[in-house]
């Protein structure tokens, strides 16, 4: 089996925590020296740089949460001078985006890291590898897209949308590797069953799938329909992007790449650190980022962790498949949702905020948004003679708000279950976790 950098990810544990110390000794000086977020916090508990001597002493310091994140839009949190970031990169925050920097450096690490995920996926220089994720200010396209072409592969940057042309290019270039969402991937699975086209006569070899949580079950699915071996990979726009962690092709886990990120993993109510397999919240600290180092940030994903060396020869930590959150965030189509932000963009369109509730579900492994708004008389009475209006002028106004274009479904006042709700104005009805 190939791998990418058999220096670093085959590293010795011992060698590996030397490693990581160093970096983040240096990380801790330069977010004190540079970020006065940072400066603060540290100088509350009466914390500096160098009172850092071993990795353990990394738990004393407070976590950074997203909402830390979107109070420093847009530029606060970062760590260089704004002419040292060469390129940004943003995502939806709890109250404004998330907006993250890259220097030249940050960006060949982002490539290498990525090179590793799609090694350990299978992908070589003989690939043909399509990209079916977006491009723009989220990360998952450029993300993938530089790093397959430091492989050597010949990328199609097909971006998503447009699925019969997505099958042709399929077909028509010899496509052997898609990069895509779980669900996108479905979409193009069905799409070629209705152009009655065999999945068989494609080249496909591999999928690297990324950016929503999905099942074994899924997988499975997946894998038989399109004749392929899916792999799961993980990455989150305030860190990098993807290229955190990727599985390889024995499936069982995926590997995070150490060398630039020290992870732990703590019971989400009390900060407490967990034992190995034992369930709990992503905490990642970077330790290579320039434009924007963040130290002890709260993912919101819940995983487990396997220390244990994997037969493919890597020696790198391996992360579980992302078995729900901890937050109010939910995944649909790749996309976080705040659900919040939904009310918001209600208030705006009317200037009252009506009793809302967003329902997910999960129909032959596609996601489904629905959203359910109450309508009252002192709210809506004007426009009940226009609902079909009133319906196209919400749905535009979501769509545009959080990503994701939502079925509107207007229902009477008082009639929203709040009992089934899995979190506050959320009905989550898939079945994540298998």
């Amino acid at each position: 089996m190939n791998i990418w950098d058999q220096e670093y990810e085959c590293m010795s544990r011992d060698e590996l925590s030397q490693l990581q110390l160093e970096r983040l000794q240096a990380t801790l000086n330069r977010v004190y020296r540079n970020v006065s977020f940072y400066r603060k916090k540290f100088d509350t508990i009466g914390f500096e740089p160098e009172h850092l001597v071993e990795l353990n002493d990394l738990q004393k310091l407070p976590f950074t949460c997203s909402r830390d994140l979107s109070d420093g839009y847009p530029y606060d949190l970062f760590a260089v001078p704004l002419r040292e970031v060469v390129r940004v990169h943003s995502s939806s925050g709890t109250t404004k985006p998330v907006v993250v920097g890259y220097t030249r450096q940050d960006l060949k690490h982002w490539s290498e890291l990525v090179a590793r995920i799609l090694t350990a996926g299978g992908v070589t220089a003989d690939d043909v590898v399509q990209v079916s994720l977006n491009y723009g200010l989220l990360t998952g396209g450029l993300g993938l897209h530089y790093g397959a072409e430091l492989v050597g592969a010949s990328v199609l940057p097909t971006s998503v949308g447009r699925t019969e042309r997505q099958v042709t290019i399929m077909q028509d270039y010899r496509t052997t590797v898609l990069v895509a969402t779980p669900s996108y991937a479905f979409v193009i699975a069905e799409r070629m069953k209705k152009m009655g086209i065999d999945a068989k006569t494609l080249t496909l070899k591999y999928l690297m799938l990324a950016g929503e949580p999905w099942s074994e079950e899924m997988r499975q699915e997946i894998e038989d329909r399109l004749y392929v071996k899916a792999t799961d990979n993980y990455g989150l726009s305030e860190i990098m992007g993807p290229g955190v962690a990727g599985e390889c092709l024995y499936q069982a886990g995926m590997h995070l790449n150490e060398d630039h990120f020290i992870v732990e993993v703590v019971d989400p109510e009390t900060g407490k650190g967990m034992e190995a397999g034992e369930v709990g919240e992503l905490i990642i600290t970077t330790i290579t980022k320039e434009a924007f180092p963040l130290i002890r940030f709260r993912t919101g994903d819940l995983c487990s962790l396997e220390y244990q060396p994997c037969q493919c020869g890597r020696t790198l930590v391996r992360m579980s498949r992302v078995l729900g959150r901890t937050d109010q965030v939910i995944i649909v189509k790749g996309i976080n949702i705040i659900p919040s932000r939904v009310g918001d963009i209600l208030e705006e369109i009317q200037g009252g905020r009506p009793p809302c509730q967003l329902v997910v579900e999960r129909a032959d492994y596609l996601d489904k948004l629905t959203l359910l708004v109450e309508v009252s008389e002192d709210l809506f009475f004007d426009k009940m003679g226009e609902q079909r209006s009133l319906v196209d002028s919400i749905r535009e106004k979501v769509a545009g708000g959080i990503g994701v274009t939502p079925r509107i479904q207007l229902v009477e006042a008082g009639s929203i279950n709040r009992e089934e709700e899995t979190a506050p104005g959320v009905v989550d009805r898939r079945k994540l976790s298998q």
